[in-house]
């Protein structure tokens, strides 16, 4: 118990003095704010929920005495209750039946499962979202005017020049973007922190099957409800294109894992994916491909197809 709480503490303040470097102004700060997450993350994974919610109150605590209970309320939305909760679901586990049990005698449990999280994921991103967008304004038009502005000084301090209908663009993107990069993060940081538990042999769950990451049924009908609102107008449609680009993002992670998936028989595999992950990395349209991808396998059932349709392996000599 004393080691657990000696960790979580020194995982809060590691949390916290990642996101008091945003002050210092170095560019090495903007990813260390990004990264916050990840101590508690680990601590979480490594020693149980109980490790993640004491490092989340200390970092919370931290930040409170340094910056203000402003700050201290957009670190634990942003980054303590979203670290402690996805650990302590990716640790759940329930007892197998009896006969799958008996067919898989090294994990008698079913975890909690990866698209479950990565849904949960979307969840954190839209509330940071909304409630960041919340803070410009109650409407549409003062929340767009707000990053009108927003986009205008910035131009300004690097001594560019957009023309109106360049600029207007912008304004409908940042929401956009802002859910998009902040499902990014708390992925990247999930996974980081897995890999690491599990490169010390601390992780207390199996490695998962990323290639059969699959989100619940519910989440197409839930993506063709937020593509409807989209064209409401005012706020509503602008939390509902919030809504789609994260459950977009969602799709296009499980898009790459039908890519894995669809490709295990390659011989030039590593070339494939490499190409493909190249292509989305150059070009950002490319991913929304991916992301229909991802929708099409989970209407389609294209992994279940291909794996259905493979030969079985070969018995052992």
């Amino acid at each position: 118990m004393i080691a657990t709480i000696s960790i979580a503490l020194a995982a809060g303040l590691a949390s916290a003095l990642m996101f008091a470097s945003i002050t210092s102004g170095a560019p090495i700060s903007l990813l260390l704010i990004n990264l916050a997450p990840l101590p508690l993350m680990v601590a979480g994974l490594v020693w149980g929920p109980l490790g993640g919610a004491v490092g989340g109150i200390v970092a919370t605590a931290v930040i409170a005495t340094l910056f203000g209970l402003p700050y201290c309320g957009a670190f634990a939305v942003v980054n303590a209750l979203p670290a402690w909760w996805l650990t302590h679901l990716a640790l759940l586990g329930r007892p197998l039946p009896k006969d799958a049990a008996a067919a898989n005698p090294d994990d008698a449990l079913e975890w909690y499962p990866v698209g479950r999280l990565l849904l949960w994921i979307v969840v954190f991103a839209t509330i940071i979202t909304t409630a960041t967008l919340l803070m410009m304004g109650s409407d549409a038009a003062t929340i767009q005017n707000t990053i009108r502005r927003g986009w205008g000084d910035l131009l300004e301090s690097s001594g560019l020049a957009l023309n109106d209908s360049t600029l207007d663009a912008l304004v409908v993107v940042a929401p956009i973007g802002a859910e998009m990069a902040a499902v990014a993060m708390l992925t990247l940081n999930l996974w980081l922190a897995a890999k690491i538990a599990a490169t010390s042999g601390r992780l207390r769950r199996p490695w998962p099957d990323l290639k059969s990451t699959a989100l619940p049924t519910m989440t197409i009908a839930a993506l063709f409800a937020a593509v409807a609102c989209c064209f409401s107008g005012g706020l509503p449609a602008i939390l509902a294109q919030v809504v789609t680009a994260g459950l977009s993002i969602a799709y296009a992670v499980t898009g790459f894992a039908v890519l894995h998936t669809l490709t295990l028989a390659m011989k030039s595999r590593a070339l494939w994916l490499g190409c493909a992950y190249a292509v989305v990395a150059g070009f950002a349209w490319a991913l929304l491909a991916v992301a229909l991808l991802g929708l099409a396998d989970a209407v389609f059932g294209l992994r279940q197809r291909y794996l259905r349709s493979r030969p079985p392996p070969l018995p052992k000599s």
